[in-house]
């Protein structure tokens, strides 16, 4: 792919991500829930458990920041911590049921908007968008696993 097409990718990818998310929350009357708070949730699918350690390295975050984040969530009643059964010393974060409600909600929402919105293009670009799903998915898997250090 040349530069200048990177480029224009990328700059097509946040906006559009961005357009949904404030589209979807205005139909579903949803909280504003910041990205890393976003990305805590969608780590830690219902019946799922983890610590804030091991949060922090999945996420690729500091355990400081993760730590600060969670406590705010807990405070919203997005997440709750519960000492690990037979490890009193490690303490697991679970979603609460309001996080899960919020989340099904904002997924129904965006798919709903989503369809509606690729329903009005010509049958060219619904084609094109299909096409380009797989690729677009095996592209953000390799962003996801791009060296810490690419600078």
């Amino acid at each position: 792919m040349k530069a200048e097409d990177s480029a224009r990718l990328a700059a097509v990818i946040s906006p559009l991500r961005r357009t949904l998310l404030n589209a979807t929350r205005a139909v579903e009357h949803l909280p504003e829930i910041p990205d890393a708070q976003i990305e805590i949730i969608r780590a830690l699918p219902p019946g799922t458990a983890v610590t804030s350690g091991e949060l922090a390295h999945h996420l690729g975050l500091s355990r400081p920041t993760v730590s600060n984040l969670l406590t705010t969530m807990e405070a919203a009643g997005l997440i709750e911590r519960c000492p690990r059964p037979g490890d009193r010393r490690r303490v697991d974060i679970l979603t609460t049921a309001r996080a899960r409600d919020l989340f099904a909600r904002f997924d129904t929402a965006s798919s709903t908007l989503m369809s509606g919105a690729v329903g009005t293009l010509d049958p060219a670009d619904r084609a094109a968008l299909t096409a380009a799903l797989p690729a677009l998915e095996r592209l953000r898997d390799a962003l996801r696993h791009l060296p810490e250090d690419t600078e």
